[in-house]
């Protein structure tokens, strides 16, 4: 394998902040995080960390067992409970010998097996669309769109209150509900906007406004925006383009129970 921090592929110039974000919310050094965005000889490498992050609750109260980021070429760094680390470096390593000669490669391998390992029957390891802005956009060209309401306002509907603290949501003139963002605060390096627009209000560009309005605050305070979906949800994929959080071809992993 080759390939540092200095010696990368057009993702060249990761953040400092996303970098930061990732060591917080991964649990993994720069040598380990080094393998992201890098030019490797082979399949792409998986590594895995054990962080006591994955036991512990995460923004929503909950507890997510696995987490991780995939960078363009498919290479990983993969959170795991600090007690499953020895297993599954063993396992990737194994994996790894499998691919070598043919078989499914390491990544979908560990993904496939982590449920069962975990003890969490009817869970998938999914792979989603993993984003992140650099430059929020000028706010001539997308303006302001709402406003920042405590999660607790009577204005607020029930979706945007498990993100806590102040939420961003979009009004009409009767001061009805149309539009929101809220932050799943993940550190204090990145958060992570998630967005929703009321059926009747669709079609009105408030998404795109909202989303670039929570990216322009987070950038103000020095916190790097990231923005992950679905890689089917057409729609979310066209307001990340339009807000400045350009589909680089990384993912990220999460555990979720299986849907029926």
């Amino acid at each position: 394998m080759r390939g540092t921090i200095a010696e990368r592929t057009e993702d060249a110039e990761l953040p400092d902040g996303l970098r930061a974000h990732w060591r917080s919310w991964l649990g993994a050094t720069d040598d380990e995080l080094a393998v992201l965005g890098a030019v490797h000889d082979g399949p792409p490498p998986v590594v895995v960390v054990g962080a006591e992050g994955r036991t512990r609750p995460g923004w929503d109260g909950a507890v997510h067992a696995v987490t991780g980021v995939v960078d363009g070429a498919g290479a990983a760094v993969v959170s795991v409970p600090p007690a499953h680390l020895g297993w599954a470096r063993s396992y990737v390593a194994q994996a790894r010998d499998d691919e070598a000669a043919g078989g499914a490669g390491a990544l979908d391998a560990l993904r496939a097996a982590l449920p069962e390992r975990l003890d969490l029957p009817g869970h998938v390891v999914y792979r989603g669309v993993f984003r992140w802005s650099d430059t929020a956009p000028a706010a001539d060209r997308l303006p302001d769109a709402g406003l920042w309401l405590p999660h607790e306002d009577p204005r607020v509907p029930g979706w945007l209150r498990p993100f806590g603290g102040d939420v961003l949501v979009a009004l009409d003139d009767d001061d009805r509900y149309l539009a929101g963002v809220g932050l799943k605060r993940h550190d204090r390096h990145g958060h992570e906007i998630s967005v929703g627009t009321d059926e009747g209000a669709r079609g009105k560009g408030l998404a795109r406004r909202l989303v670039a309005q929570a990216s322009r605050t987070l950038h103000a305070q020095g916190i790097v925006a990231t923005y992950l979906h679905d890689p089917a949800n057409v729609a979310s994929a066209r307001v990340a383009d339009a807000a400045g959080f350009p589909d680089r071809g990384w993912g990220v992993l999460g555990i979720f129970q299986a849907a029926p």
